[in-house]
């Protein structure tokens, strides 16, 4: 177990990992690829101190090689689902699930439901997590939603459990999905029933599925960790990062408005800060 969690490694979860690592904390990051961050794809960032007129792609891993100098170790999987244990907090990413004691949200601005069906069927079929919710469907037909990088993957670990994935994106067929998985391409759709989810309706044509998995690169807060209060799509944090959940500290675009990567990496810094006093008993 680790002492403290950061989800996200853009310049608010980086900050948060330094400073926890300076006062002697062990932490784990736990990350989308580099290209799923927004960051990555500005040309140019012209107001962060010390790095002068650099690419966004640029700035990430230079902060990576930070981390990686520090000796902090990066989980590169998606962060599907977070929960308030007793005392300490588990996040499921990928095929593992880690153990901290305190958690640092540095998600970024993550997208709100907007698919029609989403938020009344949440976990009556709907699902964010291939790997937490999969095998409740095997022999089952899986419907998946590929809106982030990792999705090809998570339907493929689906399709190698037994279920039959029926795999929906914009845009032609995405590399690595494996040939059996049956694609359609839709850009807008509707989940369709009533106690549970009964079918898929992309771009006007139903397809009957048991489930239904939104696999996005984030989630909105307050998916990823139930029970989280938000405020106007953000995640409501005092100005120590302290959240509505005791041990859970927010930074970054994640905890409001501007959205900028200075005020991102300062706010980590006080997240980090924070989780520090919270493990000593101090707040």
């Amino acid at each position: 177990m680790y002492d403290i969690l950061i989800i996200g490694a853009g310049p608010a979860g980086v900050s948060a990992a330094l400073t926890a690592r300076s006062r002697g904390r062990s932490v784990l990051v736990i990350s989308n690829p580099l290209e799923a961050n927004p960051l990555s794809r500005a040309p140019l960032v012209d107001n962060y101190p010390g790095m002068e007129d650099i690419s966004g792609r640029r700035m990430l891993e230079v902060m990576h090689r930070q981390l990686q100098s520090a000796g902090i170790p990066v989980a590169w999987q998606r962060a599907a689902q977070a929960v308030a244990l007793d005392d300490h907090f588990a996040c499921a990413a990928g095929s593992d699930v880690y153990e901290g004691r305190a958690l640092i949200l540095a998600v970024g601005q993550a997208p709100r439901a907007s698919i029609p069906g989403e938020q009344a069927l949440l976990g009556r079929g709907v699902s964010y997590c291939a790997t937490c919710d999969g095998m409740l469907y095997r022999g089952r037909t899986a419907a998946v939603l590929g809106l982030g990088v990792e999705a090809p993957g998570d339907a493929n670990f689906l399709a190698s459990i037994g279920c039959r994935v029926l795999y929906f994106a914009k845009g032609e067929r995405p590399a690595g999905l494996q040939p059996e998985i049956d694609f359609q391409p839709a850009v807008q759709y509707v989940i369709h029933g009533a106690d549970r989810v009964t079918g898929l309706e992309a771009d006007g044509y139903l397809h009957p599925a048991d489930a239904v998995f939104i696999l996005r690169n984030g989630l909105a807060a307050d998916s990823l960790l139930p029970g989280l209060r938000t405020e106007s799509g953000h995640i409501a944090a005092a100005a120590d990062g302290a959240t509505s959940i005791p041990g859970v500290f927010a930074a970054g675009d994640c905890a409001g408005k501007p959205h900028q990567a200075a005020k991102a990496a300062g706010e980590g810094n006080v997240a980090a800060l924070s989780a520090d006093r919270y493990l000593t008993g101090k707040i």
